[in-house]
């Protein structure tokens, strides 16, 4: 395939887009092409080197913002006959429950891996209070004269001191995790607009 080939069927997927858009993606590939060629490839190798025309606008696709997708979407889209329009409204208390709900599955899931990374950061902060606590609790108690429940609770403060210091990796870990599902779960939704555009 050739550069312009390629360029020409690309710029047929990207329909839909911004002129600007399209243009900077045309003019990235179009210069990654021409670097390979600089590099020593030939035209042909320089192309297959980069993949296929359906994998690059896949690619622009993913790193393009949503609100972009959605309204590249809502421009290109052709015009419905009436009788789908008809479709559309009638069948609009089933559709709206099904996306409602598909919102709903989406937000539980962002709560559920931030709830849990939240969890985990108060047990991590609560254990290392405990040794201020077991520290208030140690004047407290010595001073009524109760030397073993004294050292008992700052003991027991400083092993949970220890827990604590020992759980703050993990829940550097936590935040690191949530951020990356949470990022996976955008993209995957994000793929729902991407394939059907890319496919085209």
């Amino acid at each position: 395939m050739t550069k312009n080939d390629f360029l020409n069927q690309l710029k047929s997927r990207l329909k839909g887009f911004s002129q600007k858009d399209i243009e900077e993606s045309l003019a990235y590939y179009s210069e990654m092409i021409d670097d390979r060629i600089e590099d020593g490839a030939s035209e042909e190798e320089a192309v297959a080197a980069i993949g296929t025309p359906a994998q690059a606008a896949e690619q622009i696709l993913a790193e393009m913002p949503l609100a972009k997708l959605l309204k590249a979407k809502l421009k290109g889209g052709s015009k419905l006959p009436a009788w789908a329009i008809v479709l559309l409204v009638l069948s609009s208390p089933i559709w709206i429950s099904l996306i409602a709900a598909a919102v709903s599955i989406v937000l539980s899931l962002y709560a559920v891996i931030w709830s849990i990374v939240l969890s985990l950061w108060a047990v991590a902060v609560s254990f290392l209070l405990s040794p201020l606590v077991g520290l208030g609790g140690f004047v407290f108690v010595i001073a009524q004269g109760n030397l073993g429940g004294a050292l008992t609770l700052l003991g027991s403060g400083c092993i949970l001191g220890g827990l604590g210091i020992f759980l703050f990796k993990p829940c550097v870990y936590t935040v690191k995790g949530g951020w990356w599902l949470s990022k996976k779960l955008f993209i995957a939704i994000k793929y729902c607009f991407i394939r059907k555009e890319a496919i085209q």
